[in-house]
């Protein structure tokens, strides 16, 4: 038997051996990228203080290696646990990727075209009229040109018992922002429809053909197309909201698994930088094809130009275009093209950046609500591209972040002081309970509940809540759950012209979600109070 001195020598040697290899391994990288990574490191780890962000991770492919990948801050700001490069977030719409790649290959196969009209594939999709119903491509799914305001119809998905179609059928009701092709609208919805469409060209859903064809063959053994596939894992990042100081707490994901096509997959950055790899390599990973090059540089085209604001020529002064591809955002800077999303979870933000010249890639995944993937992305940037003077990205951002701030406090100074009210509801409670009929959304039922208006949200059981009176036929919504996404709400009751309660309306000023699309119309009256 070997003396345990022995054996601590051997380990003591073993672990001397692994952090000379592990140096040696990162002086490689800094001499094949003439860029310190040392710095970049502590320039992240500043950044997640300075804008309180509980946990993050980072990874950089460049020149078809994967040369840094760690995580930063905890899983948890109440139970802790540590965030590292295998941590699991929610990559929310940079799932979009993987749904317009999974249609490429389809194109690579001969089953289906770009151009191929939707309504061959999903019959039952129908839109705002007949010549936009017959006319919609799958290349008009996956650039956000179809006609509807930003997020218009996500209320269908969230947290609704909704099934895909379900969703997609009730999209006729949806009214148009801007003619068809004539304008830029990000839109959910086409590609849960895009979905769809995989699972019906194929015959395999859509969780299934991702797995198969891109999970597996990337070794991506640790990521998931469903919140209900996270039971009973470990180093799973919880996600965090903002209370109305502007600090984090931690909440919980609820499963959604009618949006998946749109924003449903979990992984890590490690993982998720295999996936920047076969981007960068156009299509190819390891020596092996997944889609063609064809397929790459139809997603890379512009296929819906966007306009480049004032404020991000005052910005970003290199930057001289901005479009939609298919599954991408795309722009210029400093002279290079740029491959790009974000993605938005209920608490976790994400940020996925390619330059394909410079054979460079970023993901930035977070367990929060803030915006710090964007300024970390442009700084990691420049470092790689050598960017002469180049800004202190964090910083800039956050100082617009106070400055705004500083303009709309004294803004809400300056504004006359709302006088208290001390009216009461035009009429008896029970005559705003009843049922109410959305032809987009479906019912929402009103009852009186000691001696309280309650709202329930029939397709949605979480959402709804207590209802406290504000003035004449309006009302607060107090939610019964505190959700990241939404936002102070107020219940509008109209009257119809026979003096009776007759339509609903819900007011928020909600950057996510349009409740002013539900328009609720009044069907029968309940009588019991509870």
């Amino acid at each position: 038997m070997m003396h345990s001195h022995i054996l601590r020598s051997f380990r003591a040697l073993a672990l001397l051996v692994l952090a000379v290899l592990v140096q040696q391994q990162a002086w490689a990288q800094q001499a094949k990228t003439n860029v310190d990574l040392a710095r970049l490191d502590a320039y992240y780890e500043k950044a997640l203080k300075a804008w309180d962000v509980p946990g993050m991770a980072i990874a950089i492919v460049k020149n078809d290696s994967v040369i840094f990948a760690k995580g930063y801050g905890v899983l948890n700001n109440k139970t802790g646990g540590k965030v590292d490069a295998n941590t699991v977030f929610g990559i929310a719409s940079n799932t979009k990727a993987y749904t317009a790649a999974a249609l490429g290959i389809l194109v690579d196969e001969g089953k289906i075209k770009w151009s191929d009209p939707v309504k061959k594939y999903l019959p039952y999709l129908q839109l705002y009229n007949p010549y936009v119903t017959e006319n919609l491509t799958i290349e008009d799914l996956l650039c956000h040109r179809v006609g509807f305001k930003t997020y218009s119809g996500d209320l269908l998905w969230y947290n609704t018992r909704y099934s895909r179609r379900e969703v997609l059928e009730r999209a006729r009701h949806l009214k148009p922002e801007y003619g068809f092709r004539d304008g830029y609208g990000y839109s959910n919805l086409m590609f849960i429809a895009a979905g769809e469409v995989v699972e019906a060209v194929s015959g395999k859903t859509w969780e299934a053909f991702i797995k198969e064809r891109f999970f597996t063959p990337l070794g991506m053994s640790r990521s998931y197309t469903s919140v209900n596939e996270l039971a009973g894992q470990s180093n799973i990042a919880s996600p965090h909201g903002n209370d109305e100081n502007g600090k984090p707490y931690a909440t919980a994901l609820n499963p959604w698994d009618n949006w998946n096509p749109a924003a449903g997959i979990f992984t890590s950055v490690n993982q998720h930088a295999q996936w920047m790899r076969l981007q960068l390599n156009r299509g190819s990973y390891k020596g092996k094809r997944l889609f063609s090059e064809d397929a790459s540089r139809q997603m890379w085209t512009a296929h819906n130009a966007l306009p480049v604001s004032k404020q991000a020529e005052t910005n970003i002064p290199s930057t001289h275009f901005s479009a939609a591809g298919l599954g991408w955002m795309l722009n210029d800077y400093e002279g290079r093209k740029v491959v790009s999303h974000g993605g938005g979870h209920e608490g976790m933000n994400s940020r996925t950046v390619l330059v394909p010249e410079e054979k460079l890639g970023v993901v930035i995944l977070t367990n929060s609500m803030s915006s710090i993937m964007t300024p970390l992305a442009n700084y990691t940037l420049d470092q790689f591209m050598q960017v002469q003077q180049g800004r202190d990205w964090s910083q800039f951002y956050l100082d617009n972040m106070a400055k705004a701030k500083k303009a709309k406090e004294e803004a809400q100074a300056k504004a006359p002081k709302e006088k208290v009210r001390k009216t009461k509801p035009t009429m008896d409670l029970q005559a705003y309970a009843g049922t109410y009929n959305s032809p987009l959304y479906g019912e929402a039922t009103i009852t009186v509940k000691d001696g309280k208006l309650v709202l329930q949200m029939g397709p949605a059981p979480l959402l709804g809540g207590t209802l406290k009176h504000w003035q004449h036929d309006i009302f607060d919504l107090e939610w019964k759950n505190k959700y990241a996404l939404l936002t102070p709400t107020k219940v509008r009751f109209l009257v119809g012209e026979d003096g009776k309660i007759a339509e609903m309306r819900l007011d928020a000023n909600n950057p996510d979600f349009h409740f002013d699309e539900l328009e609720f119309s009044k069907v029968n009256t309940t009588t019991a109070s509870l």
